[in-house]
């Protein structure tokens, strides 16, 4: 199983610097490949899908959306429809990111729905789960895991769970500098294998990337990588620098 390392850049760069970020990453990988290699995916803001390609090339570079809306069309102002995701390009998605459910209040259900709905129109899906600061301090890392798991998950088709990734990020230790421990991010990963284990088909949960993501940084990533049940990393701040996250894509190449 390859190591997925992505990328989101959240609510920055204009379509010239995502231009100039992408051909840069392309650049850079295309000069020194490394094997075996990670699978590399861009979240970009909407408005620099056109130039991220432009960017990247033909480079095996993939990227996807920040959010999607669960409905084909409709009378749904501000939102993005699974088709007009992949006809832009995208062949990701990311659902429940924390910022979407603790500042724009999603709901766990919403979020389910919007995991389900990417799934069955063909895009491939990296749901986003974690516990607040309040919430492990309460000792409720599991119970919240479990219930966030459990709407997110419900409906996924299982012919689908091959396109599916998970995300741990505490809420705590996004944009703050804090890092999870290492007995921290391997128990709650732990776990999250544990509830996709119950997934539909035998084999189903050992099949799905389970990544970290929270403060990651390139002189953190190796060690959070050889972590079990670790599976690539969720980066935000440290992928809005070329030579920053090319640093953190070879430590998932050599993981």
């Amino acid at each position: 199983m390859r190591n997925l390392i992505a990328a989101n850049w959240k609510m920055h760069k204009t379509r010239a610097e995502a231009r100039d970020l992408a051909r840069a990453l392309a650049d850079a990988l295309a000069a020194a490949p490394a094997s075996p290699s990670a699978e590399v995916v861009l979240f970009p803001p909407f408005t620099a899908f056109e130039a991220v390609r432009e960017g990247l090339g033909e480079a095996k570079i993939d990227f996807g959306g920040q959010d999607v809306y669960p409905a084909e069309s409709g009378a749904f102002t501000g939102e993005i429809s699974p088709g007009m995701l992949l006809d832009a390009g995208c062949s990701w998605v990311l659902t429940g990111h924390s910022e979407r459910r603790h500042i724009l209040g999603e709901s766990s259900v919403l979020v389910g729905e919007k995991t389900a709905f990417a799934l069955k129109q063909g895009l491939c899906v990296i749901l986003c789960v974690g516990e607040s600061l309040a919430e492990r301090e309460a000792g409720r890392l599991e119970d919240v895991l479990q219930a966030q798991l459990a709407d997110g998950l419900a409906n996924v088709p299982a012919e689908a769970v091959s396109r599916l990734a998970v995300a741990y990020e505490p809420v705590w230790a996004i944009g703050t500098g804090k890092v999870a421990s290492a007995e921290d991010i391997a128990a709650a990963h732990a776990f999250v294998r544990s509830r996709l284990n119950a997934l539909p088909g035998t084999e189903a949960g050992q099949s799905v990337r389970i990544l970290y993501g929270g403060s990651v940084k390139p002189e953190n990533a190796a060690g959070i990588l050889a972590l079990d049940n670790v599976d690539g990393l969720l980066v935000g701040g440290a992928s809005l620098q070329a030579e920053t996250f090319l640093r953190i894509i070879r430590a998932g190449q050599t993981a």
